[in-house]
Formats: structure tokens, sequence, C-alpha cells
């Protein structure tokens, strides 16, 4: 054996990420998730395990989500999973939205079913007749229910965990109002939820605006959204979308109550639905995470400090080292009666720095070294996760500054990827500008005139195999731009009759964002 191979074998296997963020994206964001406790593989592909490190952070957006619509009138409830196929059919744009990624059951045992069922990929067709029969009156409104579930798409594409799976939770908003008024407030009131979530508990910016009405919730009027994008690649991704869904359902199932205005004349009711799911946690660590393992903000993160004996040595006397653990024992219950999620790793099997990497690896926000000189100096060594900024901090105000120290990385998180967001969104008016900025990894904004068919041939334009001569990384992805949303903010520039759109030089009525997206 040469002396490199024996070199090698001695080495110990590599439990951190092996795949550069930059380099291997792929390879990398699942390395993340295995290695950083966040999920498990399972043998049905395109599921998979939520481990205590991811569905934490689910349990404290649901918190925090479920808090607030409840304070806007929502009540919790739960429908079953199963959909009969005359059901399921009756919306006939609903269906064929959903028709590819539907899971039919045909089977019961060695049995075959009279007629199939289906496993629902949302739940409009399911709860609609039951609005139905319970709304008999103008009197009944609103109705405002929410199920926190799981919903089955058996997508064929490429799954990926978090971001596009057969099975994920998530939950899904179904209201019934009496006026376009009042549903549309709802769905506005609701977006804002969506990108509080994003912003303040995963400190991820995102942007809100309108679907075209290509990519629209199908069967419905308008779809708001809040987007956001992944620095990494480039690439755009829905965070989360409240429909107005007007008065096409409640045709369909028949939802109508007498108008008060209009003694005896019958009006249909108008329906919201607003869905949020486990996604959000994947956009999260793309986001954030490092090539030394997840980077999670302070206000989800399960565990928010980590505190660890250290200087300890064959030397150190048992006097010493006991009022060492004793002083993490303390530091550790202060944060608890601060509210704070703190643990301390007090184990004498594994080395400091072993911790230290462990830690890193599953993005524990803060941690708080405490060895000898920490003890005579009455101090504490805090260092960022985020940052690996070190700083010390009186023993005596640990219960006080720890929490403001957590504070300010939730918003540095926030401000960073906001930055790097923010210098990402491109604006172009010349269509000869705009495949080389969707290249370099930008999500462009266009003076836009709102047409359909040129909406697709920006797609079929912007593709990487349509672009000639044009050199390419062969590692970015070969789709076309496709349209993100149109900005609740619009830039200035667009003059009536004047700005065109760059991709068909009809005239612009708005600016509308497009990208390459997951």
């Amino acid at each position: 054996m040469s002396k490199s191979k024996k070199e090698d074998a001695k080495k110990p296997a590599l439990i951190g990420i092996t795949a550069p963020k930059e380099e291997d994206f792929p390879s990398w964001y699942q390395q993340i998730l295995t290695k950083g406790d966040m999920l498990e593989y399972y043998d049905v592909s395109g599921c998979y395990i939520m481990k205590p490190g991811s569905y934490s952070i689910w349990e404290k957006i649901q918190a925090w989500f479920d808090t607030r619509i409840k304070d806007l009138g929502v009540q919790n409830a739960y429908f079953p999973m199963f959909v009969s196929s005359k059901v399921l059919e009756k919306e006939k744009d609903h269906v064929e939205g959903f028709a590819p990624e539907v899971a039919w059951v045909t089977k019961a045992g060695n049995t075959d079913l009279e007629e199939p069922i289906a496993i629902r990929p949302t739940s409009e067709t399911v709860m609609y007749p039951y609005y139905a029969k319970w709304i008999r009156s103008h009197r009944d409104l609103p109705l405002k229910l929410n199920q926190w579930n799981s919903v089955v798409r058996w997508e064929f594409k490429h799954p990926q965990p978090f971001l596009r799976t057969r099975e994920f939770l998530w939950q899904e908003g179904h209201t019934a109002h009496l006026t376009r008024e009042e549903a549309e407030e709802e769905v506005l009131q609701i977006l804002d939820l969506y990108a509080g979530v994003y912003e303040k508990l995963l400190a991820v910016p995102v942007v809100r605006g309108r679907k075209t009405e290509k990519e629209k919730f199908a069967g419905g009027l308008f779809t708001t959204t809040v987007e956001g994008y992944i620095a990494a690649t480039g690439r755009g991704i829905q965070g989360a979308t409240s429909h107005c869904l007007g008065q096409n359902f409640s045709k369909m199932f028949n939802i109508a109550v007498e108008d008060p205005k209009n003694d005896g004349e019958k009006i249909n009711v108008w329906q919201n639905s607003w869905g949020l799911s486990t996604r959000v946690i994947g956009v999260m660590v793309m986001t954030h995470s490092d090539n030394k393992g997840l980077v999670i903000p302070p206000a989800v993160a399960q565990t928010q400090v980590v505190v660890i004996p250290c200087g300890i040595t064959v030397k150190t006397t048992e006097e010493v080292k006991e009022a060492i653990i004793n002083g993490v024992t303390d530091i550790t219950a202060q944060l608890k009666q601060a509210g704070l999620r703190v643990i301390a790793d007090t184990r004498d099997n594994y080395s400091p720095g072993w911790k230290y990497s462990e830690y890193e690896l599953k993005g524990v926000p803060l941690r708080i070294d405490f060895g000898p000189m920490d003890l005579k100096k009455g101090q504490v060594m805090i260092v960022r996760r985020d940052t690996g900024k070190k700083d010390f901090i009186p023993l005596a105000d640990v219960a006080t500054q720890i929490p403001t120290v957590l504070d300010t990385i939730q918003s540095e998180m926030y401000l960073r990827a906001k930055a790097d967001f923010d210098s990402h969104v491109i604006k172009v008016t010349e269509w000869e500008d705009f495949v080389p900025a969707l290249n370099n990894k930008n999500l462009i904004q266009i003076p836009w005139c709102g047409v359909l068919e040129c909406e697709d041939d920006i797609k079929d334009r912007s593709a990487r195999q349509n672009l000639g001569d044009e050199p390419a990384d062969e590692r970015a992805p070969s789709m076309g731009a496709k349209s993100l949303c149109i900005p609740f903010e619009q830039p200035e520039g667009i003059i009536k009759g004047e700005t065109k759109c760059p991709a068909c030089g009809r005239d612009a009525i708005e600016w509308c964002m497009f990208g390459r997206s997951y």
C-alpha cells in the first residue's frame, strides 16, 4: 500500500458537509438535511420522515399562524382525506389543474373498489358540498374554516425534500363571504400573515404580488402570492398563495343565500382558499445555511442556545471541574427561566471541538463556552452560528443579554438575505438584456403587456437550449423563465401608450417579475 493510501485509510469518516453549496447544490442540500438531523429518506419515493429538528420548526410556524387566523375568526376543522371520483370531477377546471398528480385507491385488500377513491390533492371538492349544506342564510356568513393536514400530489418530477414531495403537510383555509369586498380583504390579510411567517420567523425576504392569469389557481378568480429567491441557484420559489375563488365554486356546489339587500334574490357566496406548506422549511434552509451545516433563525430553532463546558484537561482539579459543570448547569437554568430553548452538553466522551462541529452542523444559533478562565473572570464566551463572531458577556448578565443577542441574530439574518435578494432583482427593458441577466442568477422585472402568448414566448425564448451560440454553464437549469408575480409594489417607469414590452413590442401595462423557479 502506498504512503498516501495508508494516510487516507487512517483518516476518520467525514461527518460534516462534503459537497460545497456553490459547486454541487443538490448534494449539499441533501447532506444539510440528513446530516443536520432534519430529515430521513423513506422507502416510498418522494416521501420523507420529518425528524424533530424540522417538525419543531413546523410546530412554531403552526402556533404563530394559528393564533393569528383565529383572531380573524377562523376555526380549525378536519375533513376526510378521501374524495369520490364523482365529487372530484364536479369542477372541471379545478380537476384539470390537478389531474396528473391525483393518487387513486382502487383496491381494498384483493377486492377492486366499485368506484376509485382519490386521495385529496387539496380539499375544495371535499369541503364545499358541506358548505352548501351548512350555509342556509346570509346570517351563516362568513364561514371561515382551516385544517392542518397532509395532502398527496403524485408528482413525477424529480422529488426534492420539502420543496417537491408526494405527501406534504400544510394548512388550507377555506372561507365563504357575502360580498366580494369581504373576500378580497381577507385574501390580503392572509397574504400578509404568510409574509410574516417568512420575514418574522424564518428571516427570509419575500415579494408580495398577484399571479398572472396563466399561473393563477385553477378555477379561481385571482391568486396572490409571496415569492422567495434562492441565491445559490438564482431561482425564484413560490412561498405561499392566497386565492380569491370568486363565485365559481359556489355556483358549482350551489352555495347560495338570499341577498339581504334584495328580498328573495338568491346570490352565490364569495369564496377564498389559502395554503402554506412545509416547503417553508426548505426555503429557509436554502437561504441561510452554509458549508458547515444548517443556519437556523432563533425564532424557530428547536434549540436556541447550547452551553458547553470547555478547557477541562487531565490537570484540571476535581474542584474546578465541578465548579465548571455547576456553572454550566446554572447558566442553562437562568436561560430557561428567561424563556429560551437551551440545552447543556456535559457529555464527557466527546471533546468540545467535536461538540462545536455537531452544533454548527445542526444550526444552533448561539453557543456559550464556559471554562476555567471564564470561571475565574466571571464571564462566558458566546459564538454566533450565523457569523462565527465571538464575544464575552459577564456571567451576571447572561439572562438579560443573551435574549438581546438572539434578537440581533434574527434581524441581521433577515437583513443579509434581503440585501442579497434585492441585489438580484434586475429591471430589464430590452430583450437582449433578459437572458444574460437571467443566466447571472437574477430575477427579472420587465414592463409587460399581460398577454398570455407573450408569457409562453418568454418561457420558450429564455430556455437555455434556445440560446444558440451563447455560452452557458452546463450546471445551470435548462428551463426558461416563467412569470413569478406581478408585484404589488410597482416600480415607476411605465408610460401608458409609450413603454413597450421588451419581449413582444406591445404596450406595457405593468411590471411583472420573471425567473427560473422551483
